[in-house]
């Protein structure tokens, strides 16, 4: 779909979840900036489409079959990497999943796979991408983490919340070890965005509250998030290391509104 190859040239993107959503548009976006986004995605036919549209925009993109939440799916899915390209530049730990249950009746099996998929999968992911990282003494990691993992957010993301926590530990754990040697990881912690998943796990009494508590009174759009993210990905970000940037419309910022 897009040329492939190890010869020096554009840098390699990959965004995990990057099929629909917030993911979908880091993706347009990554490429719009010139570099070849490769789609990974748990649902390779969406993932095909998202890298089609990005290409019918005379861009660069490809779809990548990639199962987060499988340890083999991400090895074999960098190992393709590494043979078509050489090289991974920029990762974007995008993918995540979520659930909402009460507390006291939170089921073991749904914990350990938000966890698995939202914290073991972005660990991997940055392992693999790092190793590739490391032969060119250059890369951008960026892990997509949520305000819900600064701040408890609502009821019954039990572990949504505690996987995100996790995430931004993560973020500074791996900018500890990975500065000296040319890379970054930072996180961005989004606040309520519009997307497919928040328009099924947000109750239109949950929408309104989210907007009574947030300075600029909405929701975030995808195309926010991901120029947020375009910005940590880019060659001006060189010296932000560790950093968890808040993109929420001022939702951590805010207490009591209209008091």
């Amino acid at each position: 779909m897009a040329k492939s190859g190890k010869q020096a040239g554009a840098r390699i993107a990959l965004v995990t979840g990057g099929a629909v959503g917030i993911g979908s548009a880091i993706c347009e976006r990554l490429a719009a900036d010139g570099m070849r986004v490769l789609v990974a995605d748990i649902d390779a036919e969406k993932a095909h489409a998202t890298a089609r549209r990005i290409v019918e925009a005379h861009r660069s993109a490809q779809a990548l079959e990639l199962d987060v939440g499988s340890a083999d799916s991400i090895r074999r899915a960098f190992e393709r990497v590494a043979a078509e390209f050489g090289r991974c530049d920029v990762l974007v730990n995008n993918a995540g999943i979520a659930k909402t249950f009460p507390f006291i009746d939170f089921p073991l099996d749904n914990w350990l796979a938000t966890l698995n998929v939202n914290v073991t999968g972005a660990m991997l992911c940055g392992q693999h991408a790092a190793r590739l990282m490391l032969r060119h003494r250059f890369g951008r990691i960026v892990n997509i983490a949520s305000v819900a993992g600064m701040r408890a957010v609502g009821g019954g993301r039990t572990a949504y919340g505690t996987s995100k926590a996790a995430l931004i530990g993560l973020t500074r754990q791996m900018a500890a070890e990975l500065g000296e040697h040319g890379l970054t990881v930072n996180a961005i912690a989004p606040g309520p965005v519009d997307t497919p998943l928040t328009r099924v796990l947000h109750s239109q009494a949950s929408r309104q509250a989210y907007k009574d508590a947030i300075p600029a009174g909405r929701y975030g759009l995808a195309s926010e998030i991901a120029d947020a993210v375009a910005f940590l990905a880019s060659e001006h970000a060189a010296y932000v290391n560790g950093a968890v940037l808040p993109v929420d419309g001022g939702f951590l910022a805010t207490g009591a509104r209209g008091v």
